[in-house]
């Protein structure tokens, strides 16, 4: 997979993407966040989207789920307008994994997990044995089938995001979309949550994210989106992505890429004013 500075056409974005947006612009009380952008899915890997605060991040993965209509452009899902489908049908194909999600007291893992199903439930259509076992195998997949007695809100934040990642699973769908799924939770359960997304992934799941942590993102994503301004900056495989370059010109950070001693990734490390064995450098872009 090739970096690239977004340069395909609206056609080879549909041809190619599980969910795409067309020209899509989108803001608030007047001021756009994100403006005239494109940008495609692809099917079968871990997507991940990058940029500083305020950038249109968390506001493009709404816009994917259609939780916030654009001004301007199309959404497309799986070929189709998701404009034109009924909410049921979105529910259906795609999940979301909103930022921190809440549940009602004392709803129980099993109950929560259980309404991942109710886009397949109708007067016609009532609670069945292929239900349970969905539900039963969604617990299984994400290790809290030994949690469906225990109260949510009685978990840890790791378990708690395992759950909602399993509800997601529940509705029967290969495409998940997590807002910020670690967000709140300390390093050792953000590596437990983001393990789950790469077994969803290895199952043959599609999934979209949004992460701050620069070096998660890299390691758990096989195509990453960076954002600034509300514009796409560059999109591929961590290993084209990732430069000095691109860290400062999208963040302003100044950093080194190196090798992960772990893995096959690029490895960000960044240059303050103190606590560095180098002399920081003033503008990696200037010649």
């Amino acid at each position: 997979m090739v970096a690239q500075f977004i340069t395909e056409t609206r056609t080879e974005v549909e041809d190619v993407a599980r969910l795409a947006a067309r020209g899509v612009t989108v803001g608030y009380g007047g001021r756009a966040v994100i403006d005239d952008l494109d940008v495609s899915i692809p099917p079968g890997v871990v997507t991940t989207i990058i940029g500083p605060n305020g950038c249109g991040k968390s506001t493009l993965l709404r816009t994917l789920t259609r939780l916030l209509k654009p001004a301007k452009g199309t959404v497309v899902l799986d070929g189709e307008d998701i404009d034109r489908l009924r909410t049921r049908d979105v529910a259906k194909k795609l999940g979301l994994l909103p930022q921190a999600p809440v549940a009602p007291e004392g709803l129980t893992v099993g109950d929560l997990v259980a309404r991942g199903r109710h886009p397949h439930q109708s007067w016609l259509r009532q609670w069945s044995s292929d239900d349970a076992g969905v539900v039963e195998r969604a617990l299984a997949m994400t290790g809290v089938a030994d949690l469906a007695d225990r109260p949510v809100d009685s978990l840890s934040g790791g378990q708690r995001q395992r759950v909602w990642i399993s509800m997601t699973l529940a509705q029967g769908t290969d495409l998940l979309l997590l807002d910020e799924p670690t967000t709140y939770l300390d390093l050792a359960h953000a590596i437990d949550v983001l393990d789950l997304v790469d077994d969803l992934h290895e199952s043959g799941c599609t999934v979209v994210m949004v992460l701050h942590d620069l070096n998660l993102a890299t390691r758990y994503s096989d195509n990453l989106i960076v954002m600034r301004a509300g514009s796409i900056l560059a999109q591929g495989h961590p290993r084209d992505v990732i430069t000095a370059e691109l860290l400062y010109e999208a963040f302003g950070l100044q950093a080194k890429v190196i090798d992960d001693p772990v893995g096959d990734r690029p490895l960000i490390v960044p240059i303050g004013r103190t606590h560095v064995r180098l002399e920081p450098v003033t503008d990696p872009l200037a010649k």
